[in-house]
């Protein structure tokens, strides 16, 4: 049972209701986590327009999932990760490279490299090295890449405390977290 209520369309907010009415039309329902945020209308709309400047970035979509997948294993959100997981196989991913993600792993090195790098930005709460940013540069993300990189892990967290803090009740098929985090 989440902390908090989970609002929808006739509870929240007036400030809420058109991004629910968004969020809705977008997924076919309303995700839980939203129903969580939409207590704030500032809230929602950081969250809600984070996605979307994100979905419209120069990462694709495929990496941006694997980033979710990651992060969330790595802060234990259980509601990301069935979140991103679906998300992540709708994108076009193997079940197989989802889980891979969880640990932070890919077959594809660019893909890794971009995995290692977000992990360490949150292990590390944003303490970087030149090298590890070079190390991105060297498998040919730009540095809009890169920024995009730490901006996917920012959303990630905040939607992985959301999730965690309220105990959200996830509402996507759900998937074991990995055993090395």
């Amino acid at each position: 049972m989440s902390h908090i209520p989970l609002l929808n369309l006739e509870n929240a907010p007036a400030a809420s209701q058109p991004l629910l009415a968004q969020i809705q039309r977008t997924f076919g329902s309303t995700p839980n986590m939203f129903k969580a945020v939409a207590h704030s209308p500032a809230a929602l709309k950081s969250m809600w327009g984070t996605f979307a400047a994100l979905s419209a970035g120069t990462l694709d979509a495929q990496l941006g999932e694997q980033i979710a997948v990651a992060v969330a294993d790595l802060n234990a959100c259980t509601y990301c990760l069935a979140a991103h997981t679906a998300l992540g196989q709708k994108a076009g991913l193997s079940l197989e490279a989802l889980q891979a993600a969880q640990q932070g792993e890919s077959a594809d090195a660019r893909t890794a490299a971009a995995l290692h790098f977000a992990l360490q930005l949150v292990r590390h709460r944003g303490q970087v090295s030149s090298d590890e940013v070079q190390a991105l540069r060297q498998q040919g993300f730009d540095d809009a890449a890169i920024v995009e990189i730490l901006a996917h892990v920012a959303l990630n967290l905040f939607t992985n405390y959301v999730n965690v803090a309220f105990d959200v009740p996830v509402d996507f098929p759900s998937v074991p977290l990995s055993t090395r985090r």
